[in-house]
């Protein structure tokens, strides 16, 4: 099925989906981008991992505690009967470390061959970096180590909730954000804003001075992997996005899906009208 929104489509920022969109577009960016700078550089797939506790972010702490008790032995006796021995057993309180949640998360890296030197990083945003205090510093110092290294930098973020990375630019209205940095040419980031009434920018992938920078289009792939993917079978278009739209675009929102899926508008309440 074809999208039903011009652009990115809010209901795909479900937290319970977004990690396959998320990993799913990762590589639909590398087939992308790989031909388009053979044979100079090589297009990777490189992960990290995020290690978060509780406090962080409730949503995304997933406990996982196997608890193993033994209060009996069995052995031996004569006839060879087998009897339970009784075991007395104290009463004792420890205190056990919660098992923190590890997150692993992908990003791509563009590679000068044959050297392999770094040149460029993509990385799509997660609310894991926008929405948890640690793992926000970790990523933006990371950023931060590539900059002063001159590595160019391209940060997509097509997630509405949580605070945007900086720096923020002029605070036109912006669902989404994408920033590109070339640090090796010059000092000023490029901010593209675009909301979900808008289909997504074309942007240029940074290589090294000097040589042609291929054209990401962006909002192409996204379609073509939420129609290859079909996305539409797990959103249930009938209830709001997460987070929901702003109320002046709701209606705008519930006309298309009606108009897509042959249903009517929505009402207030996240139900349809009879």
């Amino acid at each position: 099925m074809r999208p039903l929104f011009p652009g990115m489509d809010p209901w795909l920022e479900d937290p319970d989906l977004w990690p396959d969109v998320h990993n799913s577009l990762i590589v639909s960016i590398r087939d992308a981008v790989a031909p388009k700078v053979r044979p100079r550089y090589f297009v990777g797939i490189e992960s990290r991992s995020t290690i978060l506790s509780g406090l962080d972010h409730d949503e995304l702490y997933r406990p996982d505690v196997a608890i193993h008790t033994t209060d009996s032995t069995l052995s031996e006796r004569e006839g060879s009967i087998a009897v339970l021995e009784r075991v007395d057993a104290e009463t004792f309180h420890v205190v056990i470390p919660m098992p923190l949640d590890e997150i692993e998360e992908t990003f791509l890296t563009i590679q000068e061959l044959p050297g392999r030197r770094l040149v460029t990083v993509v990385e799509i945003l997660s609310p894991t970096n926008k929405k948890t205090k640690k793992a926000r510093e970790e990523y933006l110092e990371k950023r931060q180590e590539h900059l002063a290294a001159g590595v160019n930098f391209v940060e997509i973020d097509l997630l509405r909730s949580g605070s945007p990375m900086p720096p923020e630019g002029p605070r036109h209205p912006s669902d989404y954000r994408i920033l590109i940095f070339r640090p090796r040419t010059e000092q000023n980031a490029h901010l593209y804003g675009f909301s979900y009434r808008a289909e997504i920018p074309r942007i240029p992938i940074p290589l090294l001075p000097g040589d042609s920078e291929p054209t990401l289009e962006l909002n192409r792939l996204l379609h073509e992997l939420y129609d290859r993917a079909g996305y539409d079978l797990t959103i249930d278009y009938r209830h709001p996005p997460r987070p929901r739209l702003r109320k002046a675009d709701q209606t705008w929102a519930d006309a298309i899906i009606a108009q897509s899926l042959g249903t009517s508008p929505a009402t207030p309440n996240g139900g349809t009208t009879p």
